[in-house]
């Protein structure tokens, strides 16, 4: 039985995706003049922005110098031009270099959206001309969720792994000396403990923290913005085609709840929805395999409505092969995969391959160890798919390892059931290699060698520590090297790893307004992209904490600015479903 359609709606802007850089474009648009309406696929909003840690990167904001940094345009270009290569254009990381202070300073400056400078959060490649070794990054200021009023509900709660214990939230702040168990950490553990659990009024109601931070904090922060402004938000509106008159995009076809219907767009529709990291046939047709949709981390309603909407419009694509990776596992009883993001850079651990042997630089930023593991590293011998992460009792003793709580063996019983699942330990070097099936006399050999740089402090085989990126979440009470110290303490225990992702990077071309490209490289007037839908601006490469959501954000901001400054009022006329 065919459905009965519900009654045209009209608007002016249309966006699509209520993470944060479609809040960026909706709150642009607004307070240019323009009627805007948001939709948003999933029953919640906020999309994997709000499910993130919420730093943002922008090189040469007006909070550095205050902090003490010191930046400007021309390094940031170079920076992000040797890292991007020729997966990029030239106009956009100009674009981007150029307007994301600006749009930065606006939104500091004219909205609810405030931000502080994380002045010791390096570049992901801070010896690269350009890099730095702070300040780039900034993360949304703590807000309580009673400014969302009813919407609260509505939040996307915080991926598990960026809270502390599973449900308190931190910021970037307080998170890493607790991580790394340096100076202070248990004031800080007791600060935020108690804050969270003497919420008396809050955790009769909900388990959720009303602190926001991260990327709670960023979306809360826009929305209220939006709020303010009324501007009108749908769930539960699923893009599936668009409007299409004399070559201009003039709207878009939904599913409102399931129920077909057209949303008008006099001046233009903006795609700022996520990627398409949860749709198994294009992962199958354009990621590396192997690989599934239970190794992302992202949103579950990222299926890439966005991205086939468009391909069936011929919209131009690049980078369809790229994601923002991560080495990570599944756990039975979450619905998204862990990523290690910091793990890997503590003292007392190592990651090997199918052949026991290290392979990379593990406290290499989680983007360049991921890509290696996507790509097969020394497939023919061994593989990466999966690695195991490796370390001892003491690292088990002083750190947190996913949902592991530091602590001695004797708690091993205590972890979750689905976390002891996936561990393996063992008394022995030998008992562990059997475990996890890869050779004795490999890994045996491999974890000797490790040990002797270790104690030396030199990692001569990937130069784990060298980098100061590497050293961020190192712990600094271990010497000489923050990130290196033997595996000599049973027993051993070992996690299979996967190339998991945070989301998909490639998708639709634009051009330095955002303005979506034909098969020719032509703008297609009135349809604009940003985010995880587009191709990202950093091409293949992930320059800094924040480098997705800065540049989505960015690129929403000129997609709105553009979109406003160019109107058009031609009546709609036939969808994309039409003319596909």
């Amino acid at each position: 039985m065919q459905l009965t359609s519900l009654p045209d709606q009209q608007t002016e802007v249309l966006v699509v995706g209520s993470g944060a850089s479609g809040l960026t474009a909706a709150l642009t648009a607004v307070d240019q003049g323009a009627k805007v309406l948001i939709i948003e696929k999933g029953h919640l909003f906020g999309g994997t922005s709000a499910t993130s840690g919420g730093t943002i990167w922008i090189p040469n904001n007006h909070l550095i110098g205050p902090a003490g940094g010191s930046d400007n345009a021309d390094d940031a270009e170079r920076y992000i031009t040797t890292l991007a290569e020729s997966f990029s254009s030239p106009q956009r990381i100009c674009a981007f270099v150029e307007h994301a202070p600006r749009m930065f300073r606006w939104l500091d400056e004219k909205t609810d959206a405030k931000f502080e400078s994380l002045t010791k959060y390096c570049d992901y490649h801070p010896e690269l001309p350009g890099g730095r070794p702070g300040f780039r990054s900034c993360q949304a200021l703590p807000i309580d969720c009673d400014v969302l009023g009813g919407e609260f509900e509505m939040l996307q709660p915080p991926h598990v792994g960026t809270t502390a214990f599973g449900r308190i939230n931190w910021t970037a702040r307080e998170a890493h000396p607790l991580i790394t168990q340096s100076k202070g950490a248990k004031q800080i553990f007791l600060k935020i403990a108690a804050k969270y659990y003497l919420d008396v009024r809050q955790r009769w109601k909900t388990s959720r923290d009303r602190r926001l931070t991260g990327g709670g904090a960023l979306v809360a922060r826009l929305r209220w913005s939006l709020r303010k402004r009324k501007v009108p938000m749908q769930l539960s509106n699923e893009l599936i085609g668009f409007i299409v008159k004399n070559g201009r995009i003039v709207g878009a076809q939904v599913l409102n709840n399931g129920i077909p219907q057209r949303i008008h767009a006099s001046r233009g529709v903006i795609l700022a929805s996520g990627g398409f990291e949860r749709n198994t046939e294009l992962r199958a047709r354009h990621l590396p395999g192997p690989t599934t949709t239970a190794w992302s981390a992202g949103n579950p309603f990222n299926t890439g409505s966005a991205t086939v909407a468009a391909m069936q419009l011929g919209v131009k694509m690049a980078n369809l092969d790229s994601a923002w990776w991560a080495p990570g596992y599944k756990l039975a009883d979450e619905d998204r995969a862990r990523p290690m993001f910091v793990e890997r850079s503590l003292p007392g651990s190592i990651m090997v391959d199918g052949a026991g042997r290290r392979f990379c630089n593990e406290a290499a930023s989680y983007h360049v160890t991921g890509g290696l593991m996507a790509r097969g590293y020394r497939a023919s011998d061994g593989g990466t798919v999966p690695s195991w992460f490796i370390f001892d009792a003491r690292y088990r003793g002083k750190y947190a390892v996913g949902p592991i709580f530091p602590g001695p063996p004797s708690f091993d019983r205590s972890i979750r059931p689905s976390m002891r699942a996936i561990l393996r330990s063992a008394a022995s070097i030998t008992e562990l290699a059997q475990q996890i099936g890869v050779p004795a006399d490999n890994l045996h050999a491999t974890i000797e060698r490790f040990n002797a740089q270790a104690i030396s402090g030199k990692d001569e085989d990937f130069s784990r520590g060298e980098s100061l990126y590497d050293r961020y979440y190192g712990d600094p009470a271990v010497t000489p090297n923050s990130c290196l110290a033997p595996l000599a303490k049973a027993p051993f225990y070992a996690i299979p790893t996967q190339p998991c992702d945070i989301g998909t990077n490639g998708g639709i071309v634009t051009d330095e307004h955002a303005r979506a490209l034909n098969a020719d490289g032509a703008p297609i007037p009135g349809l604009y992209a940003t985010g995880n839908c587009s191709a990202s601006p950093m091409g293949k490469s992930y320059p800094a904490a924040g480098a997705t959501l800065g540049s989505g954000m960015t690129f929403g901001y000129l997609a709105a600015l553009h979109a406003t400054a160019h109107a058009s009022t031609h009546d709609t006329a036939r969808t994309a479903g039409e003319i596909a």
